[in-house]
């Protein structure tokens, strides 16, 4: 008998869509133009999408009258608002590619991104919590301040030439609204003209990706791979133009601006920011308040609506799908969010930035173990295979890396061959350094990072296990599990505990709930207690960070010889 081996094709028998983001653009608009398209609570924003694409032509035609032509880099930092889908639609439109800049970095970043891509232009919010965004321009452009609007020429930032502010105008900034009053009937028609030559597989958006070593690495995606990626995970959804969806991820991130505006664009869904930021109280309001039928985010936004001392105040009897994804997603918050939420057709999706980003997804209709226990089937037009050390694709249900190949899969790592090279391998395949498995029916489970893994006197121990059996315990509202070194064993295992309002805990609490439940080298040596995990601003959980400081706490080094 042939053994199954861990390998899928997501045979469809829905096509591909040949066309770039702004043909799409206009064909969702001329057949949903008076539906909702948009609506940005913060801004008391509620457009259709004809209204919608009204801003989005002018603010085109006025980046056309700026000189910028198709190819440039435009660069994005902002929170979530209306002018940031604005942003992506126009660009796209006129052939630019938009640069997604992390809302959260800082000088140095932000001109290491900048200087990387090459920007000509940046379209800059003023402020966002405790970033100053035009202070922090001005203080790596001093010039700005004393240019002419548009001819910025400095020493620091070579390539930029124009601050498109949005909000107040500072000196030599450009005002978001005055740029769509820039363009004339001539860059109107220079825009029609484009769409005739701008092609699916261009370069559209770039992406820097947040890597716990080395310098944040531009992963280069295309209208082909971001357009179709949404639109599949919309059709899994089962979205139509009544649908609306909730998104309080960060639109700079491709959970944003992928999963949930492009899934939006191609099914006539309303896109919903309930904020420029997450804050599980507005999300829910907004929820109750738009009667939106699908939510996003990752583990920790949804353990925080759930936990929100207001929760049971609101009614979310509208909900019934989304998507959770971005990190992990514990089983039983997965429990909580269809038994609370109604969210009965939530779905979970697996993916990364350089695949665009879904490779897998639940599907509606799953059972409630597929739903709950895996991230679901390849995605169609896809291929996934599980390898082995050596590249050899493994048995069906051993673990081995996750590695994905089809359209989805970036052009590469923008300007850095090297990098690209050890990503993606010459057969095409984007190897994505995770921790996998795929059973016979061709469902997925990640298992954690090849990184993270721990090796405790010799046992491989995958840190997701613990947490999953640790977010069993009540009191405990979340849980990171990692490792540090032991003289003894080589690694023992650590665990950071934020425990639930209300609730007490001890270390000894943990170890004995662990007892004769998992096997004794899979215990938690080492248990902290604490009030809040180091973070990405998407959700992600910075491990790395966790492991620094437990090394600093107890004095050992980095590498310890067993």
């Amino acid at each position: 008998m042939t053994e199954t081996l861990s390998y899928a094709h997501g045979v469809a028998d829905v096509p591909l869509i040949g066309e770039t983001i702004g043909v799409h653009f206009d064909r969702t608009v001329a057949r949903w133009g008076n539906e909702p398209g948009l609506v940005s609570r913060q801004q008391g924003i509620a457009w259709t999408w004809r209204e919608l694409a009204e801003k989005v032509d002018a603010f085109a035609a006025g980046l056309v009258a700026l000189g910028l032509t198709p190819g440039d880099r435009v660069g994005i930092w902002s929170p979530n608002n209306a002018e940031w889908i604005i942003a992506q639609y126009a660009t796209a439109k006129a052939g630019l590619i938009l640069v997604n800049i992390n809302p959260a970095y800082r000088l140095s970043e932000l001109e290491y991104a900048l200087n990387k891509v090459g920007c000509r232009a940046l379209i800059a919010a003023t402020r966002f919590k405790t970033s100053d965004y035009i202070g922090m321009i001005n203080t790596l452009a001093p010039e700005l301040a004393l240019s002419r609007p548009g001819h910025l020429e400095s020493s620091k930032l070579p390539s930029l030439r124009a601050v498109i502010q949005i909000g107040e105008a500072a000196p030599g900034t450009i005002p978001f609204d005055s740029v769509a009053k820039m363009g004339s009937a001539v860059e109107r028609m220079t825009l029609g003209a484009l769409a005739g030559t701008l092609q699916f597989d261009d370069a559209i958006n770039i992406q820097f990706t947040s890597g716990t070593t080395g310098l944040p690495k531009g992963a280069t995606l295309t209208h082909h791979g971001i357009l179709n990626n949404g639109y599949f995970i919309g059709r899994i959804m089962r979205y139509t133009h009544r649908d609306k969806v909730c998104i309080p991820v960060p639109m700079y991130h491709c959970f944003g601006m992928v999963i949930g505006s492009l899934a939006c664009l191609t099914s006539g869904a309303t896109i919903v920011l309930p904020g420029e930021g997450f804050d599980p109280l507005a999300t829910l309001e907004t929820i109750a308040e738009a009667r939106c039928t699908s939510l996003y985010g990752v583990p920790t936004m949804f353990i925080a609506e759930l936990d929100h001392p207001d929760f049971k105040k609101f009614d979310l009897s509208s909900l019934r799908t989304g998507m959770m994804a971005g990190a992990p997603c514990p089983i039983e918050v997965m429990r909580r969010c269809i038994a609370d939420m109604h969210l009965t057709e939530l779905t979970i999706g697996y993916g990364m930035t350089e695949t665009s980003p879904v490779s897998t997804q639940t599907l509606i209709g799953d059972t409630l173990e597929h739903q709950t226990g895996t991230v679901g089937k390849v995605h169609p037009h896809v291929e996934v295979k599980i390898v082995d050390s050596d590249g050899l694709i493994v048995p069906a249900g051993t673990k081995g890396e996750f590695c994905t190949r089809g359209y989805s899969v970036m052009l590469g790592y923008w300007a850095d061959e090297e990098r690209t090279a050890d990503s993606i391998d010459k057969a095409g395949w984007m190897h994505t350094g995770d921790l996998a498995t795929m059973d016979a029916d061709g469902y997925c489970n990640i298992v954690g990072r090849i990184k993270d893994m721990v090796i405790r006197g010799g046992e491989n121990i995958y840190p997701r296990e613990i947490e999953e059996f640790l977010y069993r315990h009540p009191a405990i509202q979340d849980v990171q599990v990692f490792g540090v070194p032991d003289k003894r064993y080589g690694e023992e295992l650590c665990a950071w505990i934020k425990i639930r309002d209300g609730a007490t805990l001890s270390a000894d609490d943990v170890k004995a709930f662990c007892k004769d439940q998992i096997a004794h080298y899979k215990v938690p040596r080492h248990i902290r207690f604490v009030n809040e995990f180091p973070m990405t601003v998407t959700g992600k959980m910075q491990k790395f960070i966790m492991r620094e400081k437990m090394l600093e706490d107890l004095g050992v080094a980095e590498i310890v010889t067993a």
